[in-house]
């Protein structure tokens, strides 16, 4: 394989790691002969660059994966839809609530809490029996901004104020167990180091902890975001976000796309791709 530098998305030049790019393609569930044809492919796209981008690198692993298996491209895609969930961090919070229900939580968003001093905005709240979690949801469209030290001690200080405190979830009085922080990107690695002195603070990021991170999340429990489908456009995606509609399966149900002016063939095109990515969602959701 051909040797080449690429360009990553904050500037740094950097030599190609294949093995990166295999297991990213494993990862979205590409076969061992369909991962050889990318890499080989793009090995011999590189033979004449000497530097490349990594978007470039993407965007044609992307098209490759799509000729053959649309449904491993949209897996591979996975990260993309889910910054694609922005501008503004309030789909990205219905969507990590959407995790938290499918780990058997009720939820709510965007709520005001007393603490022991000050009020407090607190993106997502979930609770079950013995349990009350509150999370602050950091999103980013650029992937390589990071959830620094700053950003956690400022949500450690919230939470210090809030723990302690009594509120009123699912019919009854209940108080903080837990303090998550969830971005769908990094945490710098004084934030890690901090993160793991702090046994009532959980941090989650899109590849940290090394088990059940976000990424693992969004597979576990098949929540494919909408803005991942390759059946829909830029302002489709945009629409059904603006209605408060995140994950793909929700579009099994027909009467929502037809209440949006699609003619039957893009809904069974939109629906099929739906079904190929997730393999329980027809049984769940049907078609309505």
């Amino acid at each position: 394989m051909n040797e080449f530098y690429v360009i990553k998305n904050n500037g740094e030049k950097e030599l190609f790691d294949y093995k990166k790019l295999e297991m990213s393609l494993k990862k979205a569930g590409a076969t061992d002969d369909l991962i050889s044809r990318v890499v080989s492919e793009i090995s011999l796209e590189a033979k004449t660059k000497q530097v490349v981008s990594t978007q470039d690198i993407y965007r044609q692993a992307f098209s490759i994966l799509k000729k053959n298996q649309r449904s491993i491209a949209v897996r591979y895609s996975l990260k993309k839809a889910v910054a694609e969930l922005g501008p503004t961090g309030f789909p990205f919070e219905k969507f990590v609530a959407e995790i938290f229900k499918a780990e058997g939580y009720e939820t709510l968003t965007d709520q005001i809490v007393q603490g022991k001093c000050v009020p407090h905005e607190v993106d997502i709240i979930a609770w079950k029996p013995g349990e009350l979690i509150m999370v602050e949801a950091k999103f980013h469209t650029d992937f390589n901004l990071k959830s620094d030290l700053k950003i956690v001690l400022y949500v450690k200080a919230r939470y210090d104020d809030i723990f302690g405190q009594e509120y009123f979830y699912g019919g009854e009085k209940r108080k903080l167990t837990e303090g998550w922080v969830i971005t769908n990107t990094k945490f710098s690695a004084t934030a890690i180091q901090y993160g793991q002195c702090q046994p009532a603070l959980k941090f989650v990021g899109w590849n940290y902890p090394y088990d059940n991170n976000l990424h693992d999340m969004i597979e576990k429990y098949e929540l494919i975001p909408l803005t991942a489908l390759t059946t829909l456009t830029t302002s489709d995606k945009n629409l059904f976000l603006s209605k408060g509609i995140i994950l793909s399966k929700n579009l099994l149900n027909t009467e929502l796309l037809k209440s949006v002016n699609f003619d039957d063939r893009k809904i069974k095109s939109i629906q099929d791709e739906v079904n190929g990515l997730c393999e329980h969602c027809r049984e769940k959701f049907g078609k309505k």
